[in-house]
């Protein structure tokens, strides 16, 4: 995939569903291109740390709007995102293909815990990332005006943001009662 496309997913999709994204942690061992997309919005204030738990236990309590992670989740992960997530964060994050059903149900078992909204969406070339919103759900409470605003991005646009999460029959038959939305 084309590595504008990810990055102006992974970031854009979370940031433009939140009411109001001023703080936001990318957690990745890599991080340029996902700084470079928040950068775009002036108002926001990066953090960034490595893939590692220790980085992520040592932040504050609800310090944070958004949170872009590349580092796979499991329980423990889960809830210090919650932790140092706000009480209206969003979680935009990598996780297994849709194909791996099993493995899937089981992290969207870990983040209905701490999660009202849990749902997959289309990167653009086929694969899926995941947003968890603990409040706003991300096609009904697009910021238009958010997303309208960002200017020289490639892919990204107020259209693509409620397309990115139709979803095929097969996906919603196979995962009914799991995805939140």
């Amino acid at each position: 995939m084309r590595d504008f496309i990810y990055a102006e997913m992974m970031v854009h999709v979370p940031m433009c569903t939140s009411k109001e994204a001023k703080d936001i942690l990318i957690v990745s061992d890599d991080a340029a291109l996902l700084s470079a997309e928040v950068a775009r919005h002036a108002e926001a204030n990066l953090s960034v740390v490595g893939c590692s738990l220790e980085a992520i236990s040592s932040l504050g309590d609800a310090a944070f709007d958004v949170v872009i992670s590349e580092m796979p989740l499991d329980a423990l992960l889960c809830a210090q995102i919650n932790r140092i997530l706000k009480k209206d964060g969003q979680l935009a994050t990598v996780h297994p293909s849709l194909d791996d059903v099993a493995a899937n149900k089981s992290l969207m078992a870990v983040l209905g815990k701490y999660f009202k909204i849990i749902m997959p969406y289309n990167m653009g070339d086929g694969t899926t990332a995941l947003l968890a919103s603990k409040e706003y759900h991300p096609t009904a409470d697009i910021n238009l005006q958010r997303a309208d605003m960002l200017d020289g991005l490639s892919y990204y646009n107020c259209d693509i943001h409620p397309a990115a999460f139709a979803m095929g029959n097969y996906i919603r038959k196979e995962y009914l009662g799991v995805i939140k939305n």
